[in-house]
């Protein structure tokens, strides 16, 4: 089997309007779909990253806890490529998302600039 590219990332969130308000109207990801679920108990939220990429937010009232270790199971972070990490830095605080500090990736000796938020 070959894979050929990321289809979607999934995650698991507890607070719909937090979700909506960070992901479509701060990041302005365009929803895809937006449907709930009764038999499930649950609220699917389906945005467009990319052309061929969706991140996949199921939301539930009370998901089973994340561990506190960032190597815990589970989803750590979410990464996306842009043309400029510092123009990504102002577009973000300037919708109120909290960065942190430019730091450098040196993973596979490649130094590229990445920076967190939140």
């Amino acid at each position: 089997m070959k894979i050929n590219a990321v289809h979607h990332i999934a995650v698991i969130n507890s607070n719909y309007e937090k979700s909506y308000e960070f992901y479509v109207n701060k990041l302005q990801l365009p929803v895809v779909f937006d449907i709930e679920r009764p038999a499930k108990n649950d609220r699917v939220l389906m945005l467009q990253l990319a052309d061929n990429l969706m991140l996949e937010i199921f939301i539930m009232e009370n998901p089973p806890a994340h561990q506190d270790a960032p190597e815990a199971a589970g989803l750590r972070h979410l990464a996306f490529h842009v043309d400029s990490v510092p123009e990504a830095i102002e577009w973000l605080n300037s919708r109120g998302i909290e960065t942190g500090p430019i730091l450098m990736d040196t993973n596979n000796n490649i130094n590229k600039p990445v920076v967190f938020f939140w």
